[in-house]
């Protein structure tokens, strides 16, 4: 009985950073060489490809090329050796609605919709020579572009000071030990209660000692005062399975349903959480 395998491919993609990482690279021939070794070995079935360009990929177009090199590479497989695949699988990569720091337009004009990445997919696989009913399943891993509009996070203000280059600074109860993503994302952040006056520069820092919690960098933004809270949108993708408790635990996290109904699903942190992992070792009791 012969496992089932899939195998990771990287190849270049124009207008793209490689990630030559993982996988067996395309163009060199070190993808055909580990099939070729895999068929030799007659102890593993190859059921299917796989290969993922990266993060956060702004071009379809991107997703035809790679489609297009996997199709081809697919048929090179089925010629040389009679396999037919039973899936292709091309990782992730789609871009959510949040704005990048290097983008000038706003990640909700910015994004391409699911449609034009599945119109460049499918242009790139038509160049499969399979029969009608012995095509491969479409793998794709699109986890941000799900769920990143899914979550988001409620901050209360601290405290507010004035900066000495005039701009105003808010400090927040949650930093970037919760939002993980504020290194690369300029969160959407609206107030939770109603507000009023002019809007001003703001910075929005963590409760973290370190100058780099920086939640939000300037932004127009409202007066608040202590106890206002802030919410943080599209923060779905990465923040809860990234996070950690440096200075500050972390917080429930509840569901909203579509009705409106509410439950929490993880509940806040303690220190006895922490102190029911750690032990003493003997010698130091």
């Amino acid at each position: 009985l012969r496992s089932k395998v899939a195998i990771r491919i990287n190849m270049a993609i124009d207008g793209q950073p490689p990630w030559s990482r993982f996988g067996f690279n395309l163009e060199s021939g070190q993808a055909r060489d580990a099939v070729n070794r895999l068929v030799a070995g007659d102890r593993l079935e190859l059921a299917g490809i796989h290969s993922h360009i990266g993060t956060f990929i702004l071009d379809p177009e991107a997703y035809g090329k790679q489609a297009s090199k996997m199709a081809r590479f697919a048929n090179e497989i089925r010629a040389a050796h009679g396999i037919r695949l039973s899936f292709i699988d091309l990782g992730g990569g789609f871009a959510s609605p949040n704005t990048l720091k290097s983008q000038y337009l706003q990640g909700e004009q910015a994004a391409p919709s699911f449609s034009r990445y599945a119109d460049a997919i499918c242009d790139g696989l038509a160049e499969l020579e399979y029969p009608a009913k012995e095509l491969p399943t479409l793998v794709l891993e699109t986890g941000r572009a799900l769920v990143d509009e899914a979550g988001y996070l409620i901050t209360t203000v601290e405290a507010n000071k004035r900066l000495p280059d005039g701009r105003r600074g808010l400090v927040l109860d949650g930093g970037v030990n919760l939002l993980f993503t504020s290194f690369w994302y300029k969160h959407d952040v609206v107030p939770a209660q109603e507000f009023r006056g002019m809007l001003e520069p703001t910075v929005m820092y963590g409760p973290l000692c370190m100058n780099i919690d920086v939640m939000r960098e300037t932004m127009q933004f409202p007066a608040m005062s202590a106890g206002d809270r802030l919410v943080f949108r599209n923060v779905g993708a990465y923040n809860v399975t990234q996070w950690h408790q440096f200075i500050t635990l972390r917080p429930a996290v509840v569901m909203v349903g579509t009705d409106g109904s509410v439950a929490r699903i993880r509940r806040a942190e303690t220190v006895a959480d922490f102190q029911a992992i750690e032990e003493v070792p003997t010698w130091l009791r």
